[in-house]
C-alpha cells in the first residue's frame, strides 16, 4: 500500500491550528505563543511531516536550493571543493543540486539552463573555460553566481581562487633551483584561460628570472584524467625534459606511473610538482610533492559568499584570493 504524503493542512487539522501558524512554526517565525509551538512541534513529529522545499517557494519565491556546476565528479579536486559547499549550504538549510558538466561548455550551458529552470536561489560555478557564451548565460541570470576555484579575467562575478599564476611561477623556480634548465609545464587545454593566461605566464615568468629561454615544445597539453596523463609518458620523456609541474593531481599520477613503467626513477631520473594537493598525492607511490591549496575553503568561502548575495547582502571582497602553498614530497629531491 501506497503510504499517504502529510500535508500542511494535515498537521494545521490535527494541531487545531491554522496553515499559516504551522507554516510560522516551520520557518522559526518567533511570533509564535511556546504552547503552541510546541503543539504543533509535537503533531509535526508524530506524523512525519516534512515540509516541501518547492512549496514554499512557490510562496517565497526562494527554493532554499542552489546549483553546483562541476567539471568532473570524479576528480578528487572538484570533489573536496564540493564537500566544502555542502558543508556550508548544511548550516544555512540550503539543498544542492550538483551537475556534473563532463568538462564541456555546451553542456555547461544546458546545465546551467535547466538549474535556472529549476528555480535555484543561486548557482556555483567551477568550469575552467569561461568564454562569451558562459559571460552572456552568467548575464542574463536571474540568481547570483559565483566562481569556485575559476578564474575570468573580467571579473564580472564573485569568485574565490588562489594566486595561480604565482604558485606556479614558484613550482617551476623550485624545479629550476634544483638545477633543472629543461622543465616542462603540463597543463589542460590552452583554451582554457586558467591555463593559458595564468599558469602559463606563472611558468614563463619563472623562466625569464632564471634567464632561461622559452622553448613550446616543453609546454605539453591534455585532458585532466588518469589517462591522458599517462599516455604523455613518451612525449614527456621526447622532450628531453628532466622535471614537471602538472597542473592537476590525476595527470600527474597517470603520467607519474607511465614513466615508471618505462624504467624512469623518480626523483632520481625526473622530478615533479604537481599543483592541487588532493588526497591523491600521498596514495601514489613516490607520493606527490605539490603546491598546497585550500581545496575545502575554497568551496566553503564561495558557498559562503552566495549566502551573502541571495540575502542582497554587500560583498567586502569580491574576488577572493585564498593563500596557496607548497608540500615537500617524493617526487622532488
Amino acid at each position: 500500500m501506497e503510504k499517504q504524503t502529510i500535508t500542511i493542512y494535515d498537521v494545521a487539522r490535527e494541531a487545531k491550528v491554522s496553515m499559516a501558524t504551522v507554516s510560522r512554526v516551520v520557518n522559526g517565525n518567533a511570533n509564535v505563543k511556546k504552547q503552541t509551538k510546541d503543539n504543533v512541534e509535537e503533531v509535526i513529529a508524530r506524523l512525519g511531516y516534512r515540509p516541501n522545499a518547492v512549496a514554499r517557494g512557490l510562496a517565497s519565491r526562494r527554493t532554499t536550493t542552489i546549483g553546483v556546476i562541476i567539471p568532473d565528479v570524479t576528480d578528487h579536486y572538484f570533489a573536496e571543493l564540493a564537500r566544502g559547499i555542502d558543508d556550508v549550504a548544511a548550516m544555512y538549510h540550503y539543498q544542492i543540486i550538483l551537475a556534473n558538466s563532463d568538462e564541456s561548455n555546451a553542456k555547461e550551458l544546458r546545465v546551467l539552463d535547466s538549474l535556472l529552470g529549476k528555480q535555484v536561489d543561486g548557482i556555483i560555478f567551477m568550469g575552467n573555460l569561461i568564454n562569451e557564451p558562459i559571460r552572456d548565460a552568467f548575464a542574463k541570470a536571474d540568481v547570483p553566481i559565483v566562481l569556485a576555484g575559476s578564474v575570468d579575467a573580467e571579473q564580472a562575478q564573485a569568485s574565490v581562487t588562489i594566486d595561480y599564476t604565482l604558485a606556479t611561477q614558484e613550482a617551476t623556480t623550485r624545479l629550476i633551483k634544483s638545477g633543472h634548465q629543461e622543465v616542462a609545464l603540463i597543463m589542460g587545454p590552452s583554451e582554457h584561460s586558467i591555463n593559458r593566461d595564468y599558469k602559463l605566464v606563472g611558468y614563463k615568468q619563472a623562466l625569464e628570472i632564471a634567464g632561461i629561454p622559452f622553448d613550446e615544445n616543453l609546454v605539453i597539453t591534455a585532458d585532466y584524467d588518469y589517462q591522458s596523463g599517462y599516455q604523455l609518458a613518451h612525449i614527456v620523456n621526447d622532450s628531453m625534459a628532466t622535471a614537471a609541474v602538472v597542473v592537476d593531481d590525476e595527470m600527474e599520477a597517470g603520467l607519474l606511473n607511465g614513466l615508471v613503467d618505462m624504467g624512469i626513477s623518480l626523483p632520481e631520473d625526473f622530478e615533479i610538482i604537481t599543483s592541487n594537493n588532493s588526497r591523491l598525492t600521498v596514495m601514489t607511490r613516490p607520493q606527490l610533492s605539490s603546491i598546497t591549496q585550500p581545496i575545502y575553503d575554497l568551496g566553503a568561502v564561495a558557498m559562503r559568499m552566495l549566502t551573502k548575495l541571495m540575502n542582497h547582502e554587500k560583498l567586502d571582497v569580491k574576488n577572493i584570493i585564498l593563500p596557496h602553498g607548497y608540500a615537500e614530497r617524493d617526487t622532488t629531491k
